[in-house]
C-alpha cells in the first residue's frame, strides 16, 4: 500500500507539474500554427501587390512556411522543458542523418534555387521537360508543377528538371510554323504554290517579317512535296497550325490539286 500511495502522489505531482506545460505547449502549438497560416497569406497578397515574380511568391512562402513551423516546434518542445541546448544537438545529429538518408531531396532543393537564379523558365511559361509538356504553375522548393493542355497535374523534382535538357516554347515571343504539304504527280507546282501564298496573305496572324518560305522539298514516293515556313507570334502558333491545314485541304480540292496518299497497284497475272 505504502508503494502505491508513493507511486500515486508522484503521478500526482508529474500531472501538476506538467500538465500546465502540456496544455500551454498545445495551445502554442494550434494557435501558432494559425497565425503561419494567416502570415503566409499576407505574404502571397503582399507579393501579389509588390508584382513581384510569380515564379518566386512561391518558392519564398513555402520556405518562410517550413522555417516558421520549425521555429515553433522548437519553442513548443521548449516550453515542455526540454533542454534547448541538448535538443539542439540531438536535432543537428538527427539533421545530418535524414539529410544524408535524403539527398535526393535536397538536390531538389538545391534544384528550384538554381531555377530560380538563372530562370530558365517562369509560372506562366510551356516547357517540354523529363517527357512532359504543359504550363509551368508553380515552382515549390522541391517540385516544380505543371498543368497539361488536357488539365492533367504534373510534378516534376526540380534537382533532374534544373540538370536535364529542357525546351521553352515561351522563351521567345516569335514562333516558326512549318509545313508540309503534298501534291500530285503532274499537277501544277507553280498553281499549288500561288495557293499557299494566297492563303498565308489572308491569314493577318502570320507575320510579314521574316517573310514566308514555300519551296519543293522533296519528290516523294506518291507525291510531291511542299515545304512552307512562316513566322507568327508564339500565341497565335496553334491556332495558325490547325487554320492553315484545313483550308489548304479545302482550298486545294477547289483548285484540282489532288493531295496524294500512298497506293499500292497489284498486276494479277494468269
Amino acid at each position: 500500500m505504502d508503494s502505491v500511495g508513493s507511486f500515486s502522489e508522484k503521478f500526482s505531482d508529474i500531472i501538476l507539474f506538467y500538465g500546465p506545460r502540456l496544455v500551454g505547449a498545445i495551445i502554442t502549438l494550434i494557435i501558432g500554427w494559425w497565425i503561419i497560416k494567416v502570415i503566409q497569406k499576407a505574404l502571397r497578397k503582399g507579393f501579389e501587390k509588390r508584382e513581384m515574380d510569380p515564379s518566386l511568391r512561391g518558392f519564398l512562402n513555402s520556405m518562410i512556411g517550413i522555417l516558421l513551423k520549425t521555429m515553433l516546434i522548437i519553442s513548443v518542445v521548449g516550453m515542455l522543458g526540454v533542454q534547448m541546448t541538448s535538443f539542439i544537438a540531438v536535432l543537428g545529429a538527427a539533421g545530418l542523418a535524414i539529410g544524408m538518408a535524403l539527398s535526393g531531396t535536397l538536390q531538389n532543393f538545391a534544384g528550384g534555387v538554381m531555377i530560380l537564379l538563372f530562370k530558365p523558365f517562369k509560372v506562366g511559361d510551356f516547357i517540354d521537360a523529363q517527357g512532359h509538356k504543359g504550363i509551368v504553375n508553380e515552382i515549390q522548393i522541391f517540385n516544380t508543377i505543371l498543368k497539361t493542355p488536357d488539365n492533367k497535374t504534373i510534378i516534376i523534382p526540380n534537382g533532374g528538371l534544373s540538370t536535364s535538357s529542357m525546351v521553352n516554347f515561351s522563351a521567345e515571343p516569335k514562333r516558326r510554323v512549318d509545313f508540309l504539304f503534298g501534291i500530285g504527280y503532274g499537277d501544277d507546282v507553280d498553281k499549288a504554290k500561288e495557293v499557299l501564298r494566297t492563303l498565308i496573305d489572308k491569314d493577318e496572324r502570320i507575320l510579314k517579317e521574316p517573310e514566308p518560305f514555300i519551296a519543293v522539298s522533296e519528290l516523294g514516293d506518291s507525291s510531291v512535296n511542299i515545304v512552307v515556313r512562316v513566322w507568327a507570334e508564339a500565341s497565335n502558333y496553334w491556332g495558325i497550325y490547325f487554320d492553315m491545314t484545313e483550308n489548304v485541304y479545302k482550298t486545294f480540292d477547289k483548285e484540282g490539286l489532288n493531295i496524294p496518299f500512298p497506293q499500292m497497284d497489284v498486276h494479277i497475272q494468269k
